[in-house]
């Protein structure tokens, strides 16, 4: 299975419209930063099949931007993919998923940094996920064992259109 990753967009601080971190909304930015990845991948015949997405706002934004610019069905929310992921549960819950060939799952920091790490079996802080970039990896659920294919950072992909 390709798996990609798509970290949410920038997004709000926490202020007086979004106290809490679930609420946290997209700003213009994180949105273009998801169009971008849209266009990155449609433009290389890489869409995936199926999108997921955490709970939170940011990422559900995140994820339904990118949909829309890749013109494919809306991202599907999962409660495993919240912010404190675990990369046990998440190869674990993936495994539900085989019979896509790609998979797109939308979320968080440091919980993607730590999942590709513990894909590749890299030391802590080896491999950073910034916001809006996208990561993709080829997977053997329930194995962890992956490839790496690529990490396309947001300052680059912003470039590629």
């Amino acid at each position: 299975m390709n798996l990609f990753l798509l970290r949410h967009g920038n997004a709000e601080d926490r202020n007086a419209l979004s106290p809490d971190d679930f609420s946290r909304a997209l700003l213009e930015k994180g949105h273009q930063q998801a169009r971008n990845a849209a266009r990155i991948l449609s433009s290389a015949t890489m869409l995936p099949d199926i999108v997921l997405c955490s709970p939170l706002v940011r990422a559900r934004e995140t994820a339904e931007s990118f949909t829309q610019a890749a013109n494919m069905p809306g991202p599907v929310i999962q409660s495993w993919l919240a912010c404190g992921m675990n990369p046990e549960t998440a190869l674990s819950e993936l495994q539900g998923f085989l019979d896509f060939k790609s998979v797109m799952i939308v979320g968080h920091e440091p919980d993607f940094s730590e999942f590709a790490q513990y894909l590749l079996g890299c030391s802590a802080d080896t491999i950073e996920i910034r916001k809006g970039s996208i990561a993709c990896f080829e997977v053997f659920p329930p194995s962890r064992k992956a490839t790496l294919r690529f990490l396309i950072p947001f300052k680059l992909a912003k470039h590629m259109e």
